[in-house]
């Protein structure tokens, strides 16, 4: 992220977008570096048409996709993402009136792949739970990131920006601050009730040698980053014997698939994630139709001979 914008040659509006997407859209450092790195490589491509960013038109851009499918080789997901981050980038130049419009905005991606959200069995996330060792603090804080995760579906760089004055230990509810500084509150149940309170009462006083206000801390102190949290993943799963792959994201997509297969309404699961439209809520229901069989044919007195 620390890039000399002039010895690189990095359009300074480029920097100006990510300032503009950490202290005003409250952004993640992994969204924006994600961003960064889509727009700098569609720079990188303009230069080599001898292009500039700020007049380009909607022809070029279809040679731009042509690139990314045909010699890049690369997935529709990626492309799409890709596009989405250029189509953010423009509507901020245009807001400023860097550029006349949006070109992006013309352009529609190919067809996304349809995938199910990967989510975890109750067992596994069982399994998963005994992993951390609550003698220490890291395992105690382990551990909670886990539970928190899980009771209350919210995404990695909202966990890690947690502070202890968010949380309300009598309501167990915490104040989560957003995409685009909206705030809601999430509440949190007797299991993760439990692990909080042990690690305030302990592993937290041990880790936090520098009087932080956040609730996750690494061993040094310091607050705990997307980063470090997706690698505490990794090592927690190579300790048990399941065969998947772990993610932030992974736990959330868990904690909605139970929430609707336990009777859960649509809307009430949009609430709990902070999602804006029910659309990002729907994919969910597709995956709850194997519980759906599974209920049927086991309750139904005819489903089956």
């Amino acid at each position: 992220m620390d890039i000399n914008t002039e010895k690189n040659n990095i359009p300074v509006e480029l920097e100006q977008y990510k300032d503009y997407l950490q202290y005003q859209k409250n952004y993640s450092l992994y969204t924006i570096e994600n961003y960064y790195h889509d727009i700098l490589e569609y720079l990188e491509w303009l230069g080599r048409e001898s292009l500039s960013f700020l007049t380009v038109e909607y022809s070029d851009i279809r040679f731009y996709l042509m690139y990314l499918k045909d010699e890049k080789k690369d997935h529709n997901t990626s492309i799409n993402r890709k596009l989405s981050s250029l189509r953010s980038f423009y509507k901020y130049l245009a807001n400023e009136g860097k550029v006349k419009s949006n070109v992006f905005s013309f352009v529609n991606g190919p067809k996304k792949d349809k995938k199910l959200p990967r989510y975890f069995e109750y067992n596994e996330l069982e399994e998963l739970f005994s992993v951390p060792d609550r003698r220490t603090p890291t395992g105690q804080r382990d551990l909670l990131l886990l539970e928190m995760l899980y009771a209350t579906g919210v995404r990695v760089g909202e966990l890690i920006s947690i502070k202890v004055s968010d949380i309300n230990l009598s309501l167990r509810q915490i104040i989560i601050l957003g995409k685009g500084n909206k705030e809601r509150f999430v509440t949190y149940g007797e299991y993760c009730e439990d692990a909080l309170k042990e690690y305030l009462s302990d592993g937290y006083l041990r880790l936090n040698i520098g009087n932080s206000p956040y609730l996750f801390l690494n061993h040094n102190g310091g607050v705990l980053t997307e980063r470090g949290v997706r690698y505490i993943l990794d090592q927690l799963i190579k300790k048990t014997e399941i065969h998947k792959k772990i993610s932030p994201h992974m736990i959330r997509h868990s904690f909605a698939t139970h929430l609707l297969n336990e009777g859960c309404d649509l809307l009430t699961v949009q609430k709990l994630l902070g999602h804006e439209s029910i659309k990002a809520t729907q994919i969910y229901t597709h995956v709850t139709t194997d519980r759906l069989k599974e209920v049927y044919y086991h309750s139904f007195p005819r489903a089956k001979r």
